[in-house]
Parts: structure tokens; C-alpha cells; sequence
């Protein structure tokens, strides 16, 4: 097995390579950023207020460091049959250029990591977050007997930034990164003509149809310049505080902190990890199991609150006199209206029935299904109306 697996201790931290180049910047007295450790890197937490990168991210274009995003490529004549065995999605039927995402389960069937997985053609391309990619490449290295296959930690050669909002693809396209209508989880090939001197610029579309996303992965040398060009074509630049907001916002789960290696892949609700068709892979025994027998007890979905509330990530959520659930992810959103608190996390069934007042930390809430933001903004709307 050929990696160089990204290491981490209590004194350092992997800085990504936008963030030393906006260090640099920052020196030589340009405006400074908010720094702080975001899924197993170093990277600015916020350029101004994180209420107006979070409305770049839903109504304009926001540009964002991806550098805590890390690569693994697979290559070798047993890549596809292997990755297939591993993963809970169907790596057999990917097309080139496409990807999907999956979970990575144990025997007894708990999550040991989520990815996406590209085809490439001759290799296969693993993106994960930095904070697990020891423990994926740990994995990898268990599962490898007789098998053609290499597996390289290609992380420190490539790195990426987003773009998000319903003007994205005019930034791009006025950044000089012609981009042209593509399928969720499609990859390209940029065509450029853009002042940032890039090599190759590979651009992806996020997953979700209804919201306009996009990574831009390039070489690491190639970044600054690239955010400086998508930045004076229009881009407000966006941190991970107002990132996180959006993610929550979104419904999407957060490995480590909404999905944990307790949990089995029913209970996140994230089906669209999972295929029932693709034959055997590690854990996959469990996952038959539970959809052939019936559902799981708890379920992962949102809650809503009226205004700023104080509540915890780990805040414990009750219905009647009885503990039902506990919250995972909480983010407060500013609205024209006043403030709403977002969350996330798992709820028993027979309890989490969208509009269902439920407290959280002695505060009242409403199930809300995912995504929330339609949910949260009616519910503002409505009350507004009656005031």
C-alpha cells in the first residue's frame, strides 16, 4: 500500500494550502481572517459576518476553501470488483466521470467513514474529509489480501474551493472557468482562459439538483491565484462558520459529529448511500437485515425554533415525559424577520412526525423535515402574518 497518510498531534494541525497563502496575504497587511480547525484542517472560520457569506451561499456566489477535503486514488485490475466489496454504493455500474456517495461499514454494519467515489477511467478517486482519512486508508490497507490493487494518498497534490449560489456558474464563466450545464456528482474538465495560470482544473457539481454547488479541484500552487480570480469575478468569499450553517440547513450530516461510528446507515436516512442490488461488501449482511425485517427505532431528521435559543449539541430531546432523541448539529439563522434556530439529529420514530412539538433542553421545538430552510423560512413567514 503506497500513502502518505496526513498526520495529525495536539500541537499541529494540516494548514491547507489556501490558508498559507491567505496567512501570507495577511502579513503583508491585507484584510485578516478568522482561523479555526474545520474537519481535520486549519482554514478561515469567517471573512466578515457570517450572516452575509450565508446569504452569498443561498442568493449570490460564495467561494470557499474545500482544502480540508482529502484524495485517495485506487488504481490496479481488481480497483472496481474490491472498492465494490467495501462500500455500501455500487461502485460495478459507475459510469466515468460520475460519482456516488457511500458508507464505509464494519462487519456488524456501523459506519466507519462516508465518501464520494469517482470513476476516472483507469483509476478510482476517494474523497473524504482529512479528519478520516487514517481511519479509511487504515481500512483500505486491512481489506487488501490478493488483490490487485494500490491504494495512494494523493491528498497533498491536488486540493479544491467551492462555489455555491444561483450565480455560480456566471462567476465561473466571468473568472474565465467555462463551465457548462452538468449532472450532480458529474465531473469535467474546465475549459480556461482565465489569469490564474491553472494546469488542470477539474470541476464537479455537488449533489444536491435544486441547489447550485460546485468543486474546483486543482494543484495546490494553482489556488490562490484561482480565488483571486473568482473573488474579482464576483465571489464573496465564505468560512466554515457560515459553511456550517448552510450544511445544517441543508440537512446534510457531518461525519464525526451527526453520523458516528454507533450509528448504522438506516438510522441517518441517508438512502441514497445505500444500493440493494450491487451484491456482497463488508457489513452488508446488517443493512439486509434491518430492510428486510422492518425499519430502525430512531431516524435523523431537523428541528426548528422560534428565535436565538441556548441549546447544546448533545441537548437531550423529549416528548410527553419521555427522552426520545438527542441533537447532533444547531445553527442560528438571521432572517429579514428576526432570528431561527436550526438543528439536527436523530429522534425515534413513532416520535418524529414533522410539525410534532417536541422540547429540546427545556425549550420548545418542531420537527421539521430535511431540507429545513423551506421549513424555517414558511414558519417565519406564517408568523409574521399573524403579528
Amino acid at each position: 500500500m503506497n500513502h502518505e497518510a496526513v498526520r495529525y498531534n495536539q500541537y499541529s494541525m494540516f494548514r491547507t494550502p489556501l490558508q498559507e497563502a491567505l496567512r501570507a496575504q495577511t502579513a503583508n497587511n491585507a484584510q485578516s481572517t478568522r482561523v479555526g480547525e474545520y474537519r481535520g484542517a486549519e482554514t478561515a472560520a469567517g471573512f466578515s459576518d457570517p450572516q452575509v457569506e450565508f446569504d452569498a451561499l443561498r442568493n449570490g456566489c460564495g467561494i470557499y476553501d474545500l482544502g480540508f477535503r482529502a484524495r485517495i486514488s485506487l488504481a490496479g485490475s481488481d480497483r472496481v470488483r474490491w472498492m465494490n466489496g467495501m462500500v455500501t454504493n455500487n461502485i460495478r455500474d459507475l459510469a466515468a466521470g460520475r460519482g456516488v456517495y457511500a458508507f464505509l461499514l464494519n462487519p456488524q454494519g456501523r459506519i466507519l467513514g462516508d465518501m464520494l467515489v469517482y470513476n476516472e477511467g483507469e483509476t478510482l478517486a476517494v474523497e473524504t474529509d482529512r479528519s478520516q482519512v487514517e481511519k479509511i486508508l487504515a481500512t483500505f490497507d486491512h481489506y487488501i489480501i490478493m488483490d490487485d490493487v494500490e491504494v495512494t494518498n494523493i491528498s497533498e497534490t491536488w486540493t479544491a474551493v467551492g462555489v455555491a449560489g444561483p450565480k455560480s456558474r456566471a462567476v465561473m464563466n466571468g473568472a474565465g472557468i467555462h463551465v457548462p450545464e452538468v449532472q450532480p456528482l458529474q465531473v469535467i474538465t474546465a475549459r480556461c482562459n482565465c489569469e490564474c495560470d491553472c494546469v488542470q482544473c477539474n470541476v464537479v457539481r455537488d449533489e444536491d439538483a435544486q441547489y447550485e454547488s460546485y468543486e474546483i479541484w486543482l494543484a495546490p500552487k494553482d489556488v490562490h491565484n484561482t480565488w483571486q480570480a473568482l473573488v474579482s469575478a464576483g465571489a464573496t468569499p465564505v468560512g466554515s462558520e457560515a459553511l456550517e450553517v448552510q450544511r445544517i440547513v441543508s440537512g446534510i450530516p457531518l461525519y464525526g459529529v451527526d453520523i458516528r461510528e454507533r450509528d448504522l446507515p438506516q438510522e441517518t436516512e441517508q438512502m441514497r448511500a445505500l444500493n440493494f442490488n450491487k451484491g456482497c461488501y463488508v457489513g452488508q449482511e446488517i443493512v439486509e437485515r434491518i430492510r428486510s425485517r422492518g425499519n430502525v427505532h430512531r431516524k435523523f431528521t431537523g428541528f426548528v425554533v422560534e428565535g436565538s435559543a441556548d441549546i447544546a449539541t448533545d441537548a437531550k430531546i423529549v416528548f410527553g415525559e419521555k427522552e426520545v432523541g438527542e441533537i447532533t448539529s444547531i445553527a442560528l439563522i438571521g432572517l429579514p424577520w428576526g432570528q431561527r434556530t436550526v438543528a439536527l439529529g436523530y429522534i425515534r420514530r413513532e416520535a418524529g412526525v414533522p410539525g410534532r412539538e417536541v422540547m429540546i433542553g427545556g425549550v420548545k421545538a418542531t420537527v421539521a423535515q430535511l431540507p429545513l430552510e423551506g421549513v424555517a423560512m414558511g414558519q417565519a413567514q406564517e408568523s409574521l402574518l399573524q403579528h
